[in-house]
């Protein structure tokens, strides 16, 4: 698979639930209560597993807590691609929308 990224991914570890989706035209999914484990992250997106089949192109809302570097971080996250992983979840390619550079700080302290 040819390196599309932006900026370089960092491995970590967190979960999250994915609630509901929605996409920009007012299109709404609710009740989905789909438990993720972030793999990695970088300035740009994150990547994650899950066991749900989630629609590419739709967005979610996500806060993203940082324990070891006491920083939290509300953003809204776009679905771009998925895979099959190595342990047969789905892998799930992310990027985040809207997110003001203001908080480039916060990535990187996690790259260092």
């Amino acid at each position: 698979m040819e390196e599309q990224r932006k900026s370089k991914r960092v491995e970590l570890h967190m979960s999250l639930e994915v609630s509901s989706l929605f996409k920009q035209d007012n299109i709404k999914v609710n009740n989905i209560h789909a438990p993720i484990d972030i793999i990695n992250i970088s300035k740009s997106g994150i990547g994650f597993e899950t066991e749900s089949i989630l629609p590419i192109g739709y967005y979610f809302n996500a806060r993203l807590e940082f324990l070891n570097k006491g920083e939290a971080l509300n953003c809204v996250v776009r679905i771009l691609r998925q895979d099959k992983s190595k342990n047969g979840k789905n892998f799930y390619g992310c990027e985040f929308v809207g997110m003001a550079s203001v908080f480039d700080y916060i990535f990187d302290n996690i790259e260092s």
